[in-house]
């Protein structure tokens, strides 16, 4: 069945006349912070393709040899910011019309990255719909990872491990994700869950087939081998990290919160400069993105102080700290989760 949803996260809801959120909307409406910013944009993209295309052709020019690694971690970084981009374009930040969004998102996502946007696409809507909700968003539903306490508990052998030890593996296990967004993509294209499951299909096969051609022609099988894990492990570390101080760690909703308080408790935003923003993508601003997806991401950084200040005129709890707190903070909430799991195991 072909999904029909419609992408909610890819604007914020009309607001509620008169509430909290019709106010703060004005404020940064009245500020033009809702435009759109196509020179910005236009140097993004221009920039992220010149860094693919030029990681590819050191690959070809170097050839057979070990420096290749190298090669493979800068491609890591560079497959990162073209799923940053992929995630702007999901959230129409970049063109004004529908179309052409989803067609530079396929080609980001797709044939590039070699994960359905599609999927991703729905996968994220639900997760802006209700970030940190229990039952709602899949970002912490249980999977690998336990986000809430009932779910640790009742896990055995490899599941239960993981659960016992997650604050210790959750870097470790981040290394899996690039490999786990594959395997997901295919997983939903197979169910039949995606738009233009053809030709997302053909574009994934299009990205193996000339990925792993160009392994095979240009490496040794060792190399081949060693340039695939350490490209897809820094991969998805990097990708992982990106996301990972944004809601780990925050509080869980039960979903009677108005849009402004649902979106602003449950998220955290990440100090730091022009750097951290390059790096982040923009999403270290994860609050105000979350009450503006459609936000152009250069325009977050401007809405900041105005939301900042809004939230603690209505007393609003703000949350924001430094990169390396924000993971201090995720872990030893997986920590605390994992507790149950961990007496239910020593009890045993």
């Amino acid at each position: 069945m072909t999904s029909t949803m419609t992408p909610a996260s890819t604007s914020m809801p009309p607001p509620t006349p008169g509430s909290d959120f019709a106010v703060l909307a004005r404020r940064i409406s009245a500020e033009g912070l809702l435009q759109r910013r196509p020179a910005y944009y236009l140097a993004r993209l221009s920039i992220v393709t010149l860094m693919f295309i030029g990681g590819w052709t050191a690959f070809f020019l170097i050839g057979s040899s070990w420096w290749q690694l190298v090669t493979a971690a800068f491609l890591a970084v560079t497959f990162a910011q073209v799923a940053l981009v992929a995630h702007d374009l999901a959230h129409r930040q970049v063109f004004r019309t529908k179309r052409p969004g989803e067609v530079a998102g396929r080609i980001a996502g797709n044939l590039a990255v070699g994960m359905s946007y599609g999927w991703w696409m729905e996968k994220h809507t639900r997760h802006h719909n209700n970030p940190n909700h229990d039952d709602l968003d899949p970002d912490v539903a249980p999977e690998v990872l336990i986000w809430a306490t009932t779910s640790a508990l009742g896990r055995r052998g490899l599941k239960g491990f993981i659960t016992r030890h997650q604050a210790a593996l959750f870097f470790p296990l981040l290394t899996l994700l690039a490999l786990d967004l594959k395997v997901a993509s295919v997983k939903a294209l197979r169910s039949g869950t995606v738009k233009r499951p053809r030709l997302e299909s053909a574009l994934l096969i299009l990205h193996a087939a000339g990925y792993l051609a160009a392994l095979l022609i240009v490496l040794s099988p060792v190399q081949a081998v060693a340039f695939v894990v350490v490209h897809q492990a820094l991969f998805g570390l990097y990708l992982g990290m990106t996301f990972a101080p944004n809601h780990k760690g925050m509080p869980h909703p039960n979903g009677d919160e108005d849009f402004l308080r649902k979106q602003v408790l449950t998220s955290r935003n990440v100090r730091g400069g022009r750097l951290t923003d390059v790096a982040l993508g923009g999403l270290n601003y994860q609050i105000e993105h979350h009450l503006f997806p459609g936000m152009p991401a250069p325009n977050l950084r401007k809405a900041q102080p105005v939301v900042q200040a809004y939230c603690a005129e209505i007393g609003i709890a703000y949350e924001q700290t430094s990169l390396v707190t924000s993971y201090r903070h995720a872990l030893r909430y997986l920590h605390q989760v994992g507790a149950p799991a961990r007496a239910e195991h020593a009890a045993r």
